[in-house]
């Protein structure tokens, strides 16, 4: 049976840039961007679970963070139907702000390419679905 899936990610805005990961889904054909982070374990909070993940995909350690709104996204990734509530936050860490504006990363556990994109002129889809507007608010 299919579940909703309760995740935490964060929006680390620089120079108006967001760092954000990229991913693909090959059925769709489609290349898109998605803000860092992932699930909420049983009995953590939303805030830890971000703090957690943050370390274990960028090993960096997160000095603030804001809750900005809580969004839902129902999506297909794979052929696979999804749901997910996202609470996104705006995250701050001097470990982030050290990270040069041209920098190509990956995700630590799981290899996905990370990289700074200007707010104004991402031409791929932002997932999950809501948090472009967030960051739209945000500017």
């Amino acid at each position: 049976m299919a579940s909703i899936r309760n995740i935490a990610v964060g929006l680390p805005i620089r120079s108006g840039r967001v760092l954000v990961l990229e991913g693909s889904d090959r059925v769709k054909d489609e290349v898109f961007h998605r803000a860092i982070g992932g699930g909420i374990e049983f009995g953590e909070t939303a805030e830890a679970a971000l703090r957690r993940e943050f370390v274990e995909e960028l090993g960096v350690v997160l000095d603030e963070v804001e809750l900005l709104g809580v969004v839902e996204n129902i999506f297909e990734y794979e052929g696979r139907p999804g749901h997910e509530i996202a609470h996104v936050f705006a995250v701050e860490s001097s470990e982030i702000d050290a990270i040069p504006l041209d920098a190509q990363l990956v995700v630590l556990d799981e290899g996905s390419p990370i990289r700074w994109v200007p707010i104004t002129r991402m031409t791929r889809p932002l997932y999950p679905e809501g948090i472009m507007q967030i960051l739209d608010a945000r500017a």
